[in-house]
């Protein structure tokens, strides 16, 4: 376990200043694997603050990233507001992960991504056109039908979602896994009966552990076997 050290940093992109909420492991002078943390559409930072500290406790330098803020956007309001913010919303990030390469605690070679809900269509959207991103763990979101015109790649993906979510259907998790399967791309699934969109008690704790068994595998032994 690693003591934690928590600031904020913050980059360009389109013009804007965009803010990370950084959660650093202390320890010895090498560089760590990242993720990159990707709230919903409720925005919400301060939810993410639980699963940043868990992971830098286990070694990884997680960047919560403040994406709204290219937009200007303080809440979504409608499909409508996600359409037309997207294509930003993903060049921040793309943005995001050429700042987070270049810091000097990260090690460029192992980055990843985990997101929820809106975060989680990011995620997946940029692990199809970004071969920097080696892993992705994604809660509760799916593959946007329209990047398949897009897709150049993509990565292991670790996906998370309640069989009675009633916001992001349960379907969107299985076509993921079509897409995934066709191309060959290892991946973990778990569908929890009986959960809607969000998560909580023993299924949040179950999550968290597949999460950080997942990245492990994916993200931290990938140096060994590098």
């Amino acid at each position: 376990m690693h003591s934690i050290i928590q600031s904020q940093s913050f980059f360009e992109s389109g013009g804007k200043n965009i803010c990370l909420d950084c959660f650093l492991p202390e320890g010895e002078a090498k560089r760590f694997p990242a993720v990159i943390g990707l709230h919903g559409s409720a925005g919400g930072y301060a939810t993410m603050l639980e699963p940043a500290r868990l992971l830098a406790a286990q070694g990884f330098a997680v960047y919560v990233l403040h994406y709204f803020e290219r937009t200007g956007t303080t809440q979504i309001d409608g499909l409508p507001t996600i359409v037309r913010n997207y294509p930003a919303w993903m060049k921040t990030l793309w943005d995001s992960v050429s700042f987070v390469a270049g810091q000097p605690q990260v090690d460029p070679e192992r980055i990843g991504l985990l997101g929820f809900s809106l975060g989680a269509y990011l995620a997946l959207s940029a692990a199809a056109i970004d071969p920097r991103v080696q892993a992705v763990v994604e809660f509760f979101g799916g593959f946007p039908k329209e990047m398949k015109l897009f897709m150049r790649r993509f990565c292991p993906v670790l996906i998370l979602h309640g069989a009675e979510d009633k916001t992001v259907p349960v379907e969107e998790a299985y076509h993921l896994q079509q897409i995934l399967e066709k191309k060959q791309i290892p991946y973990e699934m778990q569908i929890y009966p009986g959960a809607g969109h969000g998560f909580s008690g023993e299924v949040w704790r179950d999550a968290g552990l597949r999460t950080l068994g997942f990245l492990n595998k994916y993200l931290a032994q990938a140096a060994v076997a590098g």
